[in-house]
């Protein structure tokens, strides 16, 4: 994880043709009461730029990214730091951060792995509605 002190905002990187991806954004928009959280598609120039300025891959990037405080974050600790933002108890599951790296990324990379054969994928990067198009970045 590289660590960048030029961002002030909280950013997940998703794959943009992901059912699945597109899913769980649409889970964190509706749960992000308190609006700390951006958006980019990994696809789209933010989130090329993004990938590119924290040294990710920009070719088959098999996780999302949780840029957090400058702080790039993937895969089972991204989706972890994700919860501490999000209402009700979502960020209870923050506590499972105490279960080794290994173990949940096996996890995480299982689900990356077969989410397209199971999800489906879409041709095209999701267009955001007008009402949440400020949460994006393009």
């Amino acid at each position: 994880m590289k660590k960048h002190s030029d961002h002030t905002f909280n950013v997940i990187l998703f794959d943009g043709v992901c059912n699945f991806c597109n899913n769980s954004i649409n889970f964190a928009i509706k749960r992000d009461k308190k609006n700390q959280l951006k958006f980019a598609a990994m696809q789209s120039t933010a989130g090329i730029q993004l990938m590119e300025q924290y040294g990710l891959p920009v070719k088959d990037m098999q996780s999302f990214v949780f840029i957090e405080n400058g702080v790039a974050h993937n895969r089972s600790t991204a989706a972890l730091n994700v919860c501490k933002y999000l209402n009700a108890g979502w960020p209870l599951l923050f506590v499972f951060i105490i279960v080794p790296k290994f173990f949940r990324d096996g996890v995480y990379n299982f689900i990356a792995k077969n989410r397209y054969k199971w999800f489906g994928k879409q041709n095209e990067c999701m267009v955001p509605t007008a009402a949440i198009r400020s949460k994006f970045l393009v």
